[in-house]
């Protein structure tokens, strides 16, 4: 059947082994990654509390203040107007340019007593030095540029971090001032001090850096991109694939991501390239402060680049230059088995991430690590008995990771993994943070009957996706606590776990006048923060019900007689009326709505809480109808 055959070839070969590698190279390809540099992160962690005192630029500092311009405070007769300016209805004045300096040949041409005079003539309006401009030094004051004025804060002078390295500190980090007066990274700390006395010499902290870099990872998860890491010690790596779309473009992310950390006080380089160590490369050793590859140009885009950029070890970058190897791009033509043998296994590795050969993952920062233990069972249990010892088993563990980190549980979820591959999920909760274990082991009790074992649980995991903190409790000097309330949250609990979480609530006030909008349910252990001083009913109804045949006086008065619910009632007391105008800012239809409530007494002894709408004279409040709305005792 060659027709049929024809026919089934396109579906046969979409089906078929040739797209899929096709499919994954594409995925490859598509990967974006960012490398974020800071390569003065040390330097200006420190120096961001002083960034309000920071002074211009170098050559921007007068060395001597600068004389105020001259006004002339007595003109006299003179038409020009007081402070300086042109003389008013001067043609030239008018038109907003200066007339065009005559020739030579010009001026002759004129009359004789229209010629300016010969010292009108001389004058010149060139640009002059200003006469209070520090002169510049000759060559013997040639290391004056090096010492700094004194008024100068102590932020414009070089600065290094030092650090303890055996018998010996160590220069860590230094500043671009110190960097171009010859001071380098590895530098023993005396030498340096001798090569410039005016130096500021700071202690590294190396933990506060690494601090501060997990926050700012834990900033890029949650504003750029979900997978952010730290690279240390002085930059992050962001996976960048399907995300940039949201900022305008890669370009745009890059602009706007330097421009947030100039805010915030660092100096920052980013390159955005297919891979990890191409993008690592090319922040650090690359000629822009953005660099952005198209896909599959890493191994061309990195080949002039030097081999440090690859991220070797030291020994590996002494191996190379005793072998002349200085480029990345000198790497490509050597064979994989000479290479690893002379500049180690890592130098390859590290070559074939860079170029995309070999995957490189990032291990993303957690902005919150779930609190989580887990028990893998020799034998699967089915009964209730072996189900309830494991999760004692599993509580105590968590009791032990929550107490760990200060923590308190407030929802836990129990994973039960099945032999025939199926979960059992149960999940609790508790009103208030708690890490008693005899407590969560008594509600976890109550659900041990909704979990079906099947055939056998192999392996079962508890986790807490909700905790919050919980610090010791200060106790009585004596030990004695008669004044604390008992803790009625345990108790809280167990009703929950038996009528349901949303069988037990507290009322509490809202700010609103209009009754039913006035109070709301809250948690059993919430505190209602003050009810109003009005008299109110103990039960309201949900919604307000209509009366009928209702005889009252208007405008003011309660009505003597009504029907609600079919049962006829006759008032023998009433006080009121209590107005509550309707909230205009909510809807346009209570505008002008009003509401004249009163509190009447039948003649059976029950308190009625009802109310008209209206005034009783203006139209617009309401068509004067009566509801019953509440019912006190």
């Amino acid at each position: 059947m060659p027709g049929s055959a024809a026919n089934a070839g396109p579906s046969n070969w979409s089906a078929s082994g040739t797209a899929l590698p096709f499919l994954s190279k594409l995925k490859r390809v598509m990967t974006r990654v960012a490398s974020l540099y800071l390569p003065q992160f040390a330097i200006e962690r420190l120096r961001r509390p002083e960034r309000s005192t920071r002074p211009p630029e170098r050559g921007a500092v007068p060395l001597e203040p600068r004389l105020p311009a001259a006004v002339d405070d007595n003109p006299g007769a003179c038409s020009v107007p007081k402070g300086g300016g042109w003389r008013p209805g001067a043609r030239w004045a008018r038109d907003g340019a200066l007339p065009a300096k005559p020739t030579q040949a010009e001026i002759d041409a004129l009359p004789a007593h229209q010629r300016p005079a010969s010292h009108e003539r001389s004058r010149r309006s060139e640009a002059a030095d200003h006469p209070f401009r520090a002169m510049p030094p000759d060559e013997g004051m040639a290391g004056a540029a090096l010492a700094w004025p004194p008024s100068f804060p102590a932020i414009m002078r070089p600065m290094i971090l030092i650090e303890r390295v055996g018998q010996k500190d160590v220069v860590t980090a230094a500043c671009p001032v110190a960097l171009d007066l010859g001071l380098r990274p590895g530098m023993a700390a005396a030498h340096a001090r001798a090569l410039v006395p005016d130096l500021d010499v700071r202690d590294a902290d190396p933990a506060s850096d690494r601090a501060l870099l997990a926050r700012l990872a834990l900033h890029a998860v949650c504003h750029w991109t979900p997978i952010a890491s730290v690279a240390e010690p002085d930059g992050l790596r962001l996976d960048l694939s399907g995300t940039t779309h949201l900022f305008g473009g890669e370009e745009r992310f890059c602009r706007r991501l330097l421009r947030f950390l100039g805010r915030i006080g660092f100096t920052a380089t980013i390159a955005i390239a297919g891979t990890p160590g191409a993008a690592h490369a090319l922040a650090r050793y690359g000629s822009a402060a953005i660099t952005i590859l198209p896909p599959g140009a890493d191994t061309e885009a990195i080949a002039h680049l030097p081999l440090a950029a690859l991220r070797l070890a030291p020994n590996a970058l002494a191996a190379a230059s005793r072998f002349g190897l200085e480029r990345i791009g000198d790497l490509y033509p050597m064979p994989r088995g000479p290479l690893a043998k002379r500049l180690g296994l890592s130098t390859v590795t590290r070559l074939d991430q860079a170029r995309g050969v070999v995957a490189e993952p990032i291990v993303p920062v957690v902005p919150f690590e779930m609190p989580r233990v887990e028990r893998r069972l020799l034998e699967p249990i089915g009964t209730a008995e072996a189900i309830t010892q494991v999760i004692g088993d599993l509580i105590d563990d968590m009791v032990t990771l929550l107490q760990t980190r200060g923590l308190g549980l407030r929802a836990a979820a129990l994973t039960c993994l099945r032999v025939d591959g199926g979960e059992q999920r149960i999940a609790f909760g508790t009103a208030r943070a708690t890490r008693d274990a005899k407590h969560l082991k008594r509600l976890a009790a109550m659900r041990v009957e909704t979990i079906e074992p099947g055939l056998g649980i192999e392996a079962m995991a508890l986790a807490a996706p909700r905790v919050e903190e919980l610090h010791p409790i200060e106790l009585c000097a004596d030990l004695a606590d008669h004044d604390r309330a008992p803790d009625i949250a345990p108790l809280v609990d167990q009703l929950a776990g038996r009528v349901g979480e949303k069988a037990l609530f507290r009322m509490t006030p809202r700010e609103s006048d209009v009754p039913e909008r006035a109070a709301c349910r809250a948690p059993a252990l919430a505190t209602p923060t003050g009810w109003p001083r009005w008299k109110r009913p103990v039960r309201l109804l949900a919604r307000p019900e209509l009366l009928g045949q209702v005889v009252a006086l208007l405008p003011d008065h309660p009505p003597r007689r009504f029907v609600w619910r079919g049962k006829p009632y006759r008032i023998v007391a009433g006080d009121g009326p209590e107005r509550i105008h309707g909230e205009w800012w909510r809807t346009s239809r209570e505008m002008w709505a009003v509401r004249d409530y009163f509190r009447v007494e039948a003649e059976g002894g029950e308190r009625f809480w009802l109310f008209r709408r209206g005034d009783g004279v203006d139209a617009p409040t309401g068509d004067l109808s009566w509801y019953m709305h509440g019912l006190f005792g």
